[in-house]
């Protein structure tokens, strides 16, 4: 097992998600960065959808009660094993009695922590995955704190691997966010959607795993901004009335009345949870066909962002 010996601003037991259950108003929670969470547990040996750790800001400090490999993805938070400085994005082996810890973020705002065999808590609804509004799943449904103990599952140690440098996600720069126009895109003015594409937003500190909050050049509505509530799709650009978007994520609410301007593809989702308050993003609207491209290329590129760690 892990003791979590501080637990962080919010650290939460994550897997690939909860579906199935929106139509019930329970949403799919999961990792906000979905690459980088996939990546830790290829680093480890797991498979994809293994439940591991989302640090958010600042991360956890933990003991380990077993020998195990970890790995540690996502925003760049220093990592140190007994207080000696640890890569990140690669395989790391750790003994039992080893503490971990991971600092503050110096640059994005979620990092993931990958444990060989994934961590053991009760699956809710078919998933592992914390939801903090409906305090369900996880370790019960709240984020981690001091003195949690949460089981491993068996697992042997796993091959060493890293990802690759050139293929680490950079979040320093202001991420280009390509979204798919609608399906309320008829719903706002010619200048609302031209103001949309063509200028810059930054992101608000009210974010979070439900929705990403933006502030900038006003998007005007044609005939007013509410609609008879409708499904919300991860990704999806509400514009309320002040004209303002908010990008809905993992954790987003199953209907809304806002109109919509815009879909996120899914691929760059991560980089809207990764952004930092005060940092600013750009969208480009991209049609279905080229994003169903884009997402292609995306997989392929993820089946090649690990290679075998250089032996020591």
């Amino acid at each position: 097992m892990i003791v979590i010996l501080d637990g962080g601003p919010q650290t939460t037991v994550q897997d690939l998600g909860r579906f199935g259950q929106l139509r019930y108003g329970i949403p799919p929670s999961g990792p906000v960065d979905g690459h980088a969470f996939v990546l830790a547990n290829r680093l480890v040996g797991n498979g994809d959808s293994a439940a591991a750790l989302e640090c958010t800001v600042m991360g956890a400090r933990f003991q380990v009660h077993v020998a195990c490999a970890i790995a540690v993805t996502g925003a760049e938070m220093p990592v140190t094993i007994n207080g000696s400085e640890a890569p990140r994005w690669s395989t790391l082996i750790v003994k039992s009695g080893d503490v971990v810890k991971l600092g503050a973020a110096r640059v994005g705002v979620r990092s993931y922590i990958a444990f060989s065999g994934g961590l053991d808590v009760t699956a809710v609804l078919g998933s592992r995955s914390t939801y903090l509004r409906g305090g369900l799943g996880g370790l019960e449904g709240r984020a981690l704190r001091k003195d949690d103990r949460v089981s491993l599952l068996p697992a042997l140690l796993p091959r060493a691997w890293r990802v690759a440098s050139d293929r680490v996600p950079d979040y320093a720069t202001a991420p280009e966010v390509r979204v798919v126009l609608g399906p309320q895109a008829d719903r706002f003015t010619e200048a609302g959607v031209a103001a949309f594409l063509n200028n810059s937003y930054e992101m608000l500190p009210q974010s979070d795993r439900m929705g990403a909050r933006l502030r900038g050049e006003r998007v005007p509505h044609l005939r007013g901004h509410d609609i008879i509530s409708d499904g919300i799709a991860l990704g999806s650009v509400q514009v309320a009335g002040d004209g303002q978007p908010i990008i809905l994520l993992v954790d987003r609410q199953s209907t809304g009345g806002y109109t919509k301007l815009a879909t996120v593809c899914s691929f760059d989702i991560g980089r809207v949870g990764q952004l930092k308050p005060g940092r600013s993003l750009r969208f480009r609207a991209v049609g279905v066909d080229e994003a169903h491209r884009l997402l292609q290329e995306h997989r392929a590129l993820l089946e090649s962002d690990l290679s075998a760690k250089a032996k020591e």
